[in-house]
Formats: structure tokens, sequence, C-alpha cells
């Protein structure tokens, strides 16, 4: 079942640890088939050492296995969750990279201080708030996925394709597992540049708006020009 994406979201998990964004098993990614609306995920706590294509579970919309021999990842209902509100993405990607999980810790959103960061996220990427003791104990995963739509309420999922959450760390998303991970690597990078630009200017401004226009939108606006055609 799904022996294609199966394939595509191991690959994806493999790329975690070679680019550096996990340690040990502190990550996943998963990806949606839309027309069947199962998701293909990680299975939870399994070394990437040992991982195999076959290995990944396949859940519906309810986060009910389908398919697997292995326990899904245990973000599964976050996934899940930003599936059924976010049409438009085929990927998500949840790890703990450390510059990504130092700005959660820290609660801040990260500002756009550059062309790099306008690239490929249009604004501030939202940190996502922290949730109520009630809220983790009755769904922590789900509430999780929750709140990161409750963040997108009035900001566009696809031209902001990622966050951080409060005191946990970054998720990221794509039109597909491959673009979601392309994302959680750009948002580590951004989040980096932005706090060694703190450390160097603490009176450091934004990047004025027009500038940030015009990065985005010659990559992702209608008449986007960066690239080949």
């Amino acid at each position: 079942m799904l022996e294609e994406l199966k394939k595509l979201v191991y690959e994806q998990n493999m790329e975690l640890p070679k680019r550096g964004l996990v340690t040990y098993t502190w990550g996943n990614v998963s990806g949606i088939d839309r027309e069947s609306g199962l998701v293909v995920i990680k299975p939870s706590g399994v070394d990437y050492e040992t991982m195999k294509p076959e290995d990944m579970v396949v859940v519906d919309l309810d986060g009910k296995v389908v398919e697997g021999h292995y326990k899904p990842s245990s973000d599964t209902p976050t996934h899940v969750e930003l599936y059924k509100a976010f049409p438009e993405i085929g990927g998500v990607v949840h790890t703990h990279s450390s510059w990504a999980t130092s700005w959660a810790e820290a609660a801040r959103s990260i500002p756009c201080y550059g062309t790099t960061h306008a690239d490929y996220f249009y604004g501030t990427i939202p940190c996502v708030r922290n949730l109520t003791k009630e809220e983790i104990e009755e769904g922590y995963e789900k509430n999780t996925g929750l709140s990161i739509v409750e963040a997108f309420k009035d900001n566009n999922p696809v031209y902001c394709p990622g966050c951080v959450c409060a005191n946990h760390g970054p998720f990221t998303w794509g039109k597909d597992p491959k673009e979601a991970v392309h994302n959680a690597v750009v948002l580590e990078e951004v989040c980096k540049m932005a706090a060694r630009a703190e450390a160097l200017n603490p009176e450091i401004k934004e990047t004025p708006q027009a500038m940030q226009d015009k990065h985005f939108y010659r990559k992702h606006g209608a008449n986007a020009y960066y690239g080949q055609n």
C-alpha cells in the first residue's frame, strides 16, 4: 500500500540526520496521499541506522493505523491536524534542530532580518503559544497541531511554511515531503543567522518591506522569475 510514498517518506526521513537536523530519533517526516486520505509517517523511536522503507506506517486522518508493524510517530496527531487544516500541503516535518529549537525555547518568533529568510518565509515566522495544562493533559500532540492551526488563522501556510512551538521545537511543511524537509533545513539556517545577527547588532531592524516583497515574490509570486522555466 502506497509503496512509492513510503519510499519517499523514508528517503526524506533519512535526510534529517544527513542534514544535521536530528540527534538520535528526535524527528519525523510524513507525507499524505490526498486521493486516499492516508498518511505515511516514520515509526516511533526507530533508529535511522536500521530503518527501512517498509517500516513506514500508514494511518488515516483519525490517526488510526491502517498498515504497519510498528507504532507510528508519537507526533502523528499533530501531523494529521495540519493535513486536515491545510489542504495545500503534502508533507510535514518535525525536528528538534538546535537553532530553531533555541528560538522555540526562548518563546520567540523569528523576525525577517535578511533576504535568505524572505526567499522562503513571507514575514515573521511565528512562535506558537504554549498549551494550557488542560490541553496538554487531554491530548498533547493533537492540541499542538490545533495550536499551530490557530496561529495561522490570519497567516498563509503556503507563504510561511513553518513555525516554532514555544518550549518545544520547529514544524515545517510543503507541497510534498521533500519540500517540507527543504523548508526545515532553511528554517534552521535562518534561525542560526537571526541569532547571530542579533548578537552582532542588538539594535538590528527587520528587512525593509520592499526588499522582503521583492525576494519572496520573485520566487513565489504570480510573475516569479527565479530559476528555470
